[in-house]
């Protein structure tokens, strides 16, 4: 099954809203930017996955480094702490968790 970023983005999107909904007119630009580039970095994963370029640790590693660097642009808005953020990134690999899994056929989140 090919990953779609499109669904994904909107999926996480949804996730990041409803965590960081206090700050969300202010804070919208950022989250949807931002749900599109992990969306993309786990539709990458799958393709690299399947062509047999990487393994499933260097999978890992590359959501690893997209995950940090959510949390890097996420922690730079003024008002949204540590732990709104990374409830907000955990919520957000939740709804895509069984998607990505069965896709890639190990667990990855």
């Amino acid at each position: 099954m090919a990953l779609k970023a499109s669904q994904l983005s909107r999926d996480i999107l949804v996730a990041f809203k409803g965590v960081l909904s206090d700050r969300w007119p202010d804070i919208r630009d950022y989250g949807d930017v931002e749900a599109k580039k992990l969306a993309q970095t786990l539709v990458m994963i799958e393709a690299l996955i399947v062509s047999g370029k990487i393994n499933e640790e260097q999978a890992r590693l590359h959501l690893d480094i997209q995950r940090n660097a959510t949390r890097m642009v996420l922690l730079t808005l003024e008002g949204l702490g540590i732990l709104a953020v990374e409830e907000a990134i955990n919520a957000a690999l939740a709804v895509v968790r069984d998607t990505i899994n069965t896709s890639l056929g190990f667990d990855l989140i």
